[in-house]
């Protein structure tokens, strides 16, 4: 178990710096937009040390799939259900997302989850057919 929250916090320190830079390109695309409403320094400074938190989470989480024990199709849902929370509770925190409109961001969210891991799926469903019609030959 130590060993997972080592791989969690390595690859969520490298997942880390991803949070900040796309909440950065979205800003100077709304501001090159001209939508971006001027932002109070404590709003900006939580926008980034929260889109930093959600980061170094989903990077981090990945380490699931390292559990030997536990089931692919478990280590997904926990997977989901991490990140679900995760985003969920960074845009509430910051304002990105009203009450009202939880219901459609979780629908969002499980069919974006659902048809990245059905075309992951597919993928290695594939690679393996091939991989196995080579070593048939």
């Amino acid at each position: 178990m130590k060993n997972f929250w080592i791989s969690f916090v390595k690859r969520g320190m490298v997942a880390a710096w991803g949070g900040p830079a796309i909440l950065c390109i979205v800003w100077a695309c709304l501001w090159h937009a001209d939508t971006m409403q001027k932002l109070e320094m404590g709003e900006a400074i939580l926008s980034v040390a929260s889109s930093l938190v959600m980061a170094f989470i989903a990077g981090g989480i990945s380490v699931i799939y390292q559990l030997e024990q536990l089931p692919k199709a478990m280590a997904a849902l926990i997977q989901m259900a991490v990140l679900y929370v995760d985003y969920l509770g960074i845009y509430l925190l910051n304002g990105w997302l009203p009450l009202n409109a939880i219901p459609v961001f979780t629908l969002i969210f499980a069919a974006g989850f659902a048809a990245i891991w059905a075309m992951i799926y597919l993928y290695v469903k594939r690679t393996v057919s091939d991989l196995n019609e080579k070593i048939k030959r």
